[in-house]
């Protein structure tokens, strides 16, 4: 299945690639025929690689476009294109959405959503709505990727978008099959295409059980697949149709691109790369709030993540806040004096002095020991900070 793709590039870099690759382009079309689009949808303009050829007194095009396929028409002879034709490759904007030369009326969506795939193995058998494309109108289908959902969740309703590419981030090339038809009325020829998909591999058989073809530029099976003279289906043709062997890479992209009309390069982007760098935004941002004073020795121990709590603090001895007044320790009752000297000690960096160190000109009292308070108040009814506040204001 391939119900979805990216074609984000134009079609001068398209020509220009396949030239680089050795491929010939003799035609291209000009301006915006291709729509670029990081979320290729059904129904849109794709980029279209496919052979085209001149033969005496006959329109390659519209040969057998004036009859519905017969299953019981005898494979034509390869000899018909061996003679006195010259053979060129073309670069061309078709519709995504195979529509028959013998259609006459212009189909819903529903119908041109079954026609965007043909399964490999409905090719083999002379017959069906294939016949005559799969003999002569092959073509490859130029794109970056495509898009597929790991359906989880009861009933598979949580679909999570993942991308596939060839690892070296190049341009893919589908195989398909392609048709024009005249719709009953119309005068303008319309020029469809479909994406021929088989077994997936095993590497990717957790995602979907089916894949699309990928041909190589300039590998036998492209040449294969491309050569005019083949105008019989035969075993190397059939055998062109298998899940792709080089290397391909597949991840998790935003949930976005689930929405046909949405369009952004972030969608080829992994979901973990984007959350990285959100992260690293986050925890400088982070950071400078928490130089702010009022952040205690006992808010930071609750931090549980070691790495995050020691560059936080790095960044708050950094920015000269004090960790600690030594006055504190001498306004400590029994209870917290005791709390303190239980508590743990916390992780500290080799490259700063400890949190909690106690200042070297006042000596400390034991906890157990210590049975005068450091300054004589009166006996606390509601604790001791409501004490001090009541003495504060008698003053």
């Amino acid at each position: 299945m391939c119900g979805r793709y990216a074609l984000g590039v134009r079609m001068n870099f398209i020509r220009h690639r396949l030239q680089e690759q050795g491929m010939p382009v003799d035609e291209a079309p000009d301006g915006d025929e291709v729509r670029e689009t990081y979320n290729f949808a059904p129904g849109n303009i794709g980029a279209i690689y496919r052979a085209d050829f001149d033969i005496p007194n006959r329109d390659a095009d519209d040969h057998h476009e004036n009859d519905a396929p017969d299953p019981t028409e005898p494979a034509e002879s390869s000899t018909d294109t061996d003679s006195g034709s010259t053979t060129h490759y073309k670069l061309q904007g078709m519709k995504w959405g195979l529509v028959p030369f013998w259609t006459q009326r212009q189909p819903d969506y529903g119908s041109l959503m079954r026609t965007i795939n043909c399964r490999d193995d409905s090719l083999i058998d002379d017959r069906g709505m294939w016949t005559s494309m799969k003999r002569r109108k092959r073509c490859v289908v130029v794109c970056q990727g495509y898009f597929e959902w790991l359906k989880r969740g009861p009933g598979g309703k949580d679909k999570i978008p993942h991308f596939t590419r060839r690892n070296d981030g190049d341009l893919m090339y589908f195989a398909g099959l392609w048709d024009s038809v005249t719709y009953q009325g119309s005068e303008e020829k319309l020029y469809t295409y479909t994406i021929i998909t088989t077994s997936a591999r095993p590497s990717l058989s957790w995602l979907h059980d089916r894949m699309p073809v990928i041909l190589d530029p300039g590998s036998e099976a492209w040449k294969i697949w491309l050569d005019p003279s083949r105008t019989s289906w035969s075993k190397e043709l059939q055998g062109v149709l298998k899940s792709y062997e080089g290397d391909l890479e597949c991840y998790q992209v935003p949930k976005e691109v689930g929405k046909v009309g949405n369009n952004s390069p972030d969608f080829l982007v992994p979901v973990d790369s984007k959350e990285n760098k959100n992260n690293i935004a986050n925890f400088f941002t982070n950071a400078k709030k928490k130089t702010e004073p009022g952040v205690g020795p006992e808010q930071m121990e609750t931090n549980k993540d070691a790495d995050i709590k020691q560059e936080d603090e790095s960044t708050q001895l950094g920015s000269g806040v004090k960790r600690e007044h030594p006055d504190d320790i001498g306004r400590v009752g029994d209870e917290d004096a005791k709390k303190q000297k239980i508590q743990s000690t916390p992780v500290s960096s080799p490259k700063k002095p400890p949190q909690y160190s106690i200042p070297k000109q006042r000596q400390t009292r034991s906890a157990t020991q210590n049975k005068k308070p450091v300054k004589k108040v009166e006996p606390k009814k509601s604790g001791a900070g409501t004490q001090r506040i009541t003495n504060f204001f008698s003053k």
